[in-house]
């Protein structure tokens, strides 16, 4: 009994650090973009498309398959299920943005044309707020499997795609006139949220291990989905098609190699 108790309040630290860090790294990724300053479009799409390729290599291998081999008799239903539930609920939030939009947009410029790209880049920074809060319930509910190695290889490779994220959302975000303490709060909240939806996923599955294999679907299906409908579009739009491809397949494959050695 006191062994199952050290173990859970370990997991629950490592939940708490964890969280911090796939947080972090969004803001790690905007102070970079401070650093470096803009970045070209192409050099762009491929650092986004390398976080698409290790999202989807953990969505399956860390949050998928596992769905299948918890689910037992059940998974054939409940794991597709999850999966598409996941896809209508990134539909959903998407609807959300428009109407957070006034929040953000700050007082209006008397140029109507800036205006309408400051209200464009806005939307675009509060559309990855609202997909980061399923990206943060999916590194909480990969810790309720119990394999901290599964877990970590989906908080890894939020991670590791919050950095080019909060990189890319940096110079957009100047280019319109808004301040740069401004942009990095903006980025910052971004981290924010999915730190909040880390908590939220953990605790959720844990208070009913049954939950988990839906959950664990579901979360995965709102990583498919934004890496099909949004990061591989954007990054193949304007000639970036081939380099784009090429960094999807090393994210992924970088993603199997460390579910592996974990």
């Amino acid at each position: 009994m006191k062994n199952e108790k050290e173990n859970g309040t370990k997991i629950v630290e490592i939940v708490i650090l964890t969280a911090i860090g796939v947080g972090a790294s969004t803001v790690v990724g905007a102070i970079i973009g401070f650093i470096i300053g803009g970045l070209s479009k192409k050099a762009g799409d491929v650092i986004l498309s390398f976080g698409a390729g290790v999202m989807l290599s953990a969505a399956m291998l860390g949050l998928i398959l596992p769905s299948l081999e918890f689910g037992g008799w059940r998974a054939l239903i409940v794991t597709p299920l999850g999966v598409v539930l996941g896809g209508v609920l990134i539909e959903l939030l998407d609807t959300l943005a428009p109407r957070l939009e006034g929040a953000l947009i700050g007082e209006p410029t008397d140029d109507p044309g800036e205006q309408n790209r400051r209200q464009k880049i806005l939307l675009f920074v509060m559309a990855i707020a609202i997909h980061n809060i399923p990206e943060g319930i999916a590194s909480g509910v990969a810790f309720g499997t119990g394999n901290i190695g599964d877990a970590l290889l989906v908080a890894t490779s939020i991670a590791l795609q919050n950095i080019p994220e909060g990189m890319v959302l940096i110079s957009p975000m100047l280019s319109v006139g808004i301040t740069r303490g401004r942009a990095l709060l903006y980025a910052s909240l971004t981290g924010v949220v999915e730190v909040l939806g880390a908590f939220l996923g953990y605790f959720t599955v844990s208070i009913s291990s049954a939950l988990l294999p839906f959950f664990l679907s579901l979360a995965g299906g709102c990583m498919v989905y934004v890496i099909a409908d949004e990061m591989i579009p954007e990054t193949h739009r304007d000639g970036s098609g081939r380099g784009a491809s090429f960094a999807l397949i090393f994210g992924f494959l970088l993603m199997v190699v460390f579910d592996v050695l974990v």
